[in-house]
């Protein structure tokens, strides 16, 4: 036999057997490699009853995976669930079954973009092995390069505002005083009245000024002391209806970020917050935690960071208008009749600053505003900047 014919024997063997002429004979169980999966993998029954569960899904599900066991999905989820359905299609036609922008709503459960695939087990055609991903990373991505874009908008346009406003407000208020002196007491109203605007439209373009591309002075940062001195502020003004919940993760390591504009970000998150709710019966949770093993390509930048640190604001309130949800954090969006539509803007603005993302999840009686930041660079990392 000649080289040639012998090597193409041997190719036609590895196909046949792939694994046999592959993987050494301590290759890891089929449940050790989907216990260390990143999507949530759960296997059910015929009778839709857990029998499999990773640490992904205990988390997705906020179960245990010994909680899970003998559980029904029923238990979790409503019986009209489109996922029911994919179990179904998935056993009778004997395929792999997907679909994408799923919702898992219920009492238990509050989930969005769900990336779901579900397919039948040959040796055990009773069960089905079911995914659940993430699918809401591209859309934060691309959410995020707006919120940076409308930033920058903002920014040109504050400059601009400065320039061309800024100038003639400060004469329009200097004649506004100098008439103050000379008119009836019966005007002096009106002039003050002139001064009063021009003062509130300068605040105004003050404010928006914040939006200014000026580089971040970076270092760690204990995003709880940040937060406790947030909530001390909001206890004693405009949260003061509000009860307030910490849960947070006390081994959680040090932000990279910048002291005054964390507060910043979390005292506009925490005051959107206190604003929603009822006035009894208010509740705002605070919550830390780490975050394993994501890793995202930011737009505009070349490598992938690691947003390992979240930090959520809970709150109980009605809930975001559908109308404003897909423009949340734009400038000048707002569905509060005082409200200007800056301050969320500005909290995406300085959280891309921080290289971070944030993102919302809101339905009636449950909203949460989600930041995603990174930790601690190794030193020389630092150095090398």
């Amino acid at each position: 036999m000649t080289v040639a014919r012998k090597r193409a024997a041997e190719t036609l063997a590895e196909i046949d057997h792939p694994l046999s002429a592959k993987v050494a004979p301590e290759a890891p169980s089929a449940a050790a490699i989907l216990a260390a999966m990143a999507p949530a993998v759960i296997v059910l029954d015929s009778a839709h009853r857990f029998r499999f569960a990773n640490q992904a899904a205990e988390a997705f599900f906020a179960l245990s995976a010994a909680t899970l066991a003998g559980m029904r999905l029923e238990e979790l989820l409503p019986t009209d669930h489109p996922l029911f359905s994919m179990l179904f299609l998935a056993r009778t036609q004997t395929t792999i079954i997907a679909d994408h922008d799923m919702s898992f709503e219920s009492p238990r459960l509050a989930r969005r973009n769900i990336s779901v695939t579900a397919a039948p087990i040959a040796d055990h055609p009773e069960c089905v092995v079911v995914t659940l991903a993430d699918g809401s990373t591209v859309q934060k991505l691309d959410r995020q390069m707006v919120f940076r874009n409308a930033a920058r908008s903002v920014s040109g346009m504050a400059a601009i505002l400065a320039h061309e406003v800024k100038n003639p407000l400060s004469g329009i208020r200097g004649a506004a005083q100098l008439l103050e002196t000379v008119v009836p007491d019966q005007d002096r109203e009106l002039t003050q009245l002139i001064q009063d605007e021009a003062d509130r439209i300068r605040a105004l373009v003050d404010r928006m000024e914040i939006f200014s591309d000026r580089p971040v002075e970076r270092g760690p940062v204990n995003i709880h002391q940040i937060l406790g001195h947030v909530r001390r502020l909001a206890e004693t003004g405009f949260a003061r209806h509000a009860r307030f919940i910490e849960t947070y993760d006390p081994s959680l390591p040090p932000v990279w970020g910048n002291r005054d504009q964390l507060v910043q970000v979390f005292l506009n998150l925490v005051k959107n917050a206190a604003e929603a709710i009822p006035e009894r019966g208010g509740v705002i949770e605070l919550i830390t935690a780490y975050q394993h093993g994501v890793r995202l390509a930011l737009p505009g930048g070349a490598t992938r960071v690691h947003l390992p640190l979240v930090v959520s604001v809970r709150d109980n309130g009605s809930g975001i208008p559908d109308t404003i949800r897909s423009s949340l954090f734009d400038p000048f969006v707002t569905s509060k009749r005082s409200g200007t539509g800056l301050g969320l803007a500005l909290v995406a603005k300085l959280v891309g600053d921080h290289g971070g993302l944030v993102e919302c999840d809101s339905r009636p009686g449950r909203t949460v505003f989600r930041v995603h930041l990174p930790m601690q660079p190794p030193k020389s990392k630092i150095e090398d900047a």
